[in-house]
């Protein structure tokens, strides 16, 4: 029964006045009997539509039937005027055709008007034993709600009829036709039920894409049909309020995409439903502004926080939107009242034009209930490892290498080996960096972080000539960042010249692992006097024990050109091995690169 209500010009207020006359004498309780006019599964279509009718027409009431569908019913009349009431109203074009006169049995609680209960007076004084109570019911800590959207009532008219038809809209009818709209692409203004310039034009370009005459005001059979699609496509989706209430989060989500699976601490996963491409984590935890912002680096260190994108923070909320080839994915979060709440969105590329209709929905329904995830939350089951942060991967860099501090800016010295073909370099996997100068024929690089950085320690080079055969120290990753912070390696300075007599190299007699190249070379006061190569590529394996390092004289003429000013050391005695410990790991970084 999803046809309209009928004209809603003069036509229809002669009818009312029609009606009402004929009304005075359905008082009679010689039998009480309805007129139903549409029957709903969904409560909260039931009761727009009430609410529409109730503007139209008298003696308008809302019903709850044992089916558990929700029913619009005109009444309570003697059964000959409620014969005589179908007769008018169809005639005058008010109530659906198929509208026809019913006995009160089948109902069984009055949700509209409010308050009434007109069932009770119809018959015995008592509501049917069997009334279906209208409250959502709850299942376990989740509620799920279904999301339908208004259907509006479904008219022929023309342009005077269908704009006084759009008068009967509220707020919520209007903010829904915006809303279907903006899903089909017309829309891409702010849902706020204003009919102004943008939502027109929008609509003036619907009717154009669907053959109608372009004026810009649809028509309730229009109206009808964009709903309609849009419906259908949020059937599809399996759009539905849902409230979980262990994240104490309420958000729309597409459950014919997503299933809830587990807690794991400070996430609600949702995963993929039938391969769907789709996942959703919901974000929950106690927390301040320093939480939030550690949140922020910890999700950009995961999988499914693509690096390419644009990133918003701000003092209590922030937004991360990345891609690649194999994922997109959009978080949201926000901190109120010292909870912070938010949920990501993850989906495949062939899921783009599915989840840019999704996700507003997702962010105009995202609301805080009372509560947040319970630390403990974790799941048993779930796989232990290092890499892996409340049961998601974190991201793994494509490259990592050793660097330092060279000036109180934070600028950094490194090998040219780590920026080749970087989509993003990081220091320290937290600041993200650029290339500021290269020397591909001494095979280093200076990068220059993009937000302004005061390192506690940097280099300070040795004034002059190293010593031949003296103690050095190597600070660098040797396990790429693994440990989180540069460790000393011990040896000797066993030559100021390369093997062929180069005199930009140091040989060094220290063994070194592929990921501490590009870190300081120090002697015991702790001055810089070289910095740590790659070993060669090509060419002879060098044997055990020997590893060669950029002569720090060389590096100083580099950073020079760059713009830089480099530090001459003044000490001259020899640091506590502690001190020269953490001298090292304080001035050394771990520079990244990511694809």
């Amino acid at each position: 029964m999803l046809q309209g209500i009928g004209r809603l010009a003069t036509s229809f207020i002669l009818a009312i006045f029609l009606f009402g006359a004929a009304s005075g004498i359905a008082r009679a309780q010689d039998g009480a009997f309805w007129v139903q006019i549409e029957a709903h599964p969904s409560l909260a279509i039931a009761q727009e539509r009430v609410r529409l009718y109730s503007g139209i027409l008298p003696d308008v009431n809302g019903y709850s039937l044992r089916s558990g569908w929700y029913a619009i019913a005109l009444g309570p009349y003697s059964q000959a005027d409620a014969a005589e009431q179908v007769i008018v109203l169809r005639r005058q074009g008010l109530i659906p055709r198929d509208s026809y006169v019913e006995e009160p049995s089948i109902y069984a609680q009055q949700f509209w008007p409010i308050g009434s209960n007109n069932l009770a007076t119809a018959f015995d004084g008592t509501t049917s034993p069997n009334a279906t109570p209208l409250k959502e019911t709850i299942t376990g800590r989740v509620t799920v709600t279904p999301v339908t959207p208004i259907v509006p009532v479904i008219i022929e008219e023309n342009l005077a009829e269908a704009r006084l038809g759009e008068q009967q809209l509220d707020r919520a009818g209007r903010e829904a036709l915006q809303v279907a709209l903006q899903w089909d692409g017309f829309y891409t203004s702010a849902i706020d039920g204003a009919f102004g310039s943008g939502t027109r034009r929008a609509m003036e370009t619907y009717q154009i894409a669907m053959g109608y005459q372009a004026t810009g005001v649809l028509t309730s059979r229009q109206r009808s049909e964009l709903m309609d699609n849009y419906g259908a496509e949020l059937a599809s989706l399996g759009m539905q309020r849902v409230e979980d209430r262990g994240a104490g989060v309420a958000i729309d989500l597409p459950l014919a995409m997503v299933q809830f699976d587990r807690y794991d601490y400070p996430f609600a996963h949702y995963d993929s439903r039938n391969n769907s491409g789709i996942e959703v984590l919901l974000i929950s935890q106690a927390g301040t502004t320093a939480t939030l912002r550690g949140l922020y680096e910890i999700m950009q260190t995961l999988e499914v926080v693509p690096l390419e994108g644009p990133r918003e923070r701000s003092r209590d909320s922030f937004v991360l939107s990345g891609q690649n080839a194999q994922m997109r994915s959009h978080t949201v979060a926000r901190l109120e009242d010292g909870e912070i709440k938010g949920f990501t969105l993850i989906w495949t590329p062939e899921n783009d034009a599915q989840m840019g209709r999704v996700l507003p929905l997702m962010e105009a329904s995202f609301s805080f209930l009372d509560g947040t995830l319970d630390p403990g939350a974790v799941d048993p089951n779930a796989q232990q490892n290092v890499d892996l942060v409340s049961g998601l991967e974190i991201r793994q860099a494509d490259l990592t290498r050793s660097g330092f501090y060279v000036d109180a800016s934070g600028a950094v010295l490194t090998t040219i080996e780590v920026v080749g073909s970087c989509n993003q370099l990081l220091i320290d996997d937290l600041y993200e960096a650029d290339v500021g100068y290269r020397d591909d024929s001494l095979g280093l690089a200076i990068l220059r972080p993009r937000e302004a950085l005061s390192p506690a320690a940097f280099a300070q080079f040795l004034p002059g000539p190293a010593r031949l055969r003296s103690d050095i120290a190597v600070a660098g990753f040797p396990y790429g960042g693994a440990l989180g912070t540069a460790s000393l390696n011990y040896g000797i300075l066993a030559d100021l010249r390369g093997l062929n007599g180069e005199e930009s190299l140091q040989r060094l007699e220290l063994d070194i692992t592929a990921t501490e190249a590009g870190g300081p070379v120090l002697d015991t006061t702790g001055a810089v006097l070289g910095m740590v190569l790659p070993e060669p590529t090509v060419g002879r394996t060098l044997p055990p024990g020997v590893s060669f390092a950029l002569r720090g004289d060389q590096m100083q003429s580099v950073l020079t050109l760059a713009g830089l000013n480099p530090t001459t050391s003044s000490r001259s005695d020899a640091l506590p091995q502690e001190a020269l410990a953490r001298l090292g790991a304080t001035m050394t970084v771990l520079v990244s690169c990511w694809n």
